[in-house]
């Protein structure tokens, strides 16, 4: 036996019946209605970066409250500007839990234009998409420092992949190079940003559970959405800590080094129950209080 087949499941403790099913597929349905009500007024909003910016805000809002997410935040984004948002990645659940919170874009492998319906909305979104080609490092730069010049912040993964939600993959520095040179005569700050998955119908999330909403590896994307649309309230806690230039961290394998831990330790809290540290927290000499 394996350990994914010794592992516990939802078929391993009882299985899901027709009732979960059948809210499962509501949910879906709903979603999907919701994407059509609102693309209208999306494509109107692309002729401003304003208006796009809370339309996305509403959009992930509503998807999130339809697949009965919930979303938990400690800290507060910076306000500061340009600003880079980095966080560890867990699922494509990520997206419009970040998605619903900051008026930033995100960054995403040129993969992500592929997939069948998210790169569809991804582009809608403005997402930037990355190719790992050093002949296309010196566009690519250029573009995410005239969106950072506008006044858009951008949100990183730079794990480079999804981890397993029970832990934090090194972040690689390539991308904190975006964060090097100044815009507009002004340092970019660096704000580290933590997700964990803690709580499902309520109770806790275990080790072993935790793949069931982690999306990693060779896993298939529509069963385990589906999988996930199943269960009961998902509890997601979203930790903003305390954000820096990159010339206060030294340089950007630094800059990396010091995310990673920050973010780490956010996570290893959050799964544990306890509350981020104050320390963690500290914006502009400011404490920030949790905020439900």
């Amino acid at each position: 036996m394996t350990r994914r087949e010794a592992e516990p499941t939802p078929a391993r403790f009882g299985g899901h019946g027709r009732l979960e099913s059948v809210v499962a597929a509501a949910r879906l349905c709903a979603i999907f209605v919701w994407f059509l009500l609102i693309l209208p007024v999306y494509l109107l909003s692309m002729l401003s970066e304003t208006a796009q910016t809370v339309c996305n805000r509403v959009f992930w809002r509503g998807v999130l409250r339809l697949a009965n997410i919930r979303v938990r935040v400690h800290g507060r984004a910076s306000v500061l500007r340009p600003l880079l948002f980095v966080g560890n990645h867990v699922s494509y659940l990520d997206i419009p839990v970040l998605g619903s919170l900051l008026p930033g874009i995100f960054v995403a492998k040129s993969e992500v234009a592929g997939w069948p319906g998210i790169g569809f909305i991804a582009r809608l979104a403005r997402t930037v998409f990355v190719e790992r080609k050093r002949t296309e490092a010196a566009r690519q730069k250029r573009d995410l420092s005239d969106r950072l010049a506008r006044g858009i912040p951008l949100i990183i993964f730079p794990e480079g992949t999804s981890d397993d939600g029970n832990r934090v993959l090194p972040f690689k520095s390539t991308l904190f190079s975006i964060a090097e040179a100044e815009i507009n005569g002004q340092p970019v700050m660096v704000q580290p940003v933590a997700i964990a998955y803690t709580r499902c119908f309520g109770v806790p999330i275990g080790y072993l559970w935790r793949h069931f909403f982690a999306w990693y590896g060779d896993m298939d994307l529509a069963p385990h959405l589906w999988e996930v649309l199943h269960m009961g309230r998902l509890t997601v806690e979203v930790t903003f800590l305390e954000p820096h230039t990159l010339t206060a961290l030294g340089s950007r394998k630094n800059a990396a080094l010091a995310c990673h831990a920050a973010v780490r330790g956010a996570v290893a809290r959050s799964l544990s129950g306890r509350e981020p540290s104050p320390d963690a927290l500290t914006l502009q000499g400011r404490v920030l209080r949790f905020r439900p």
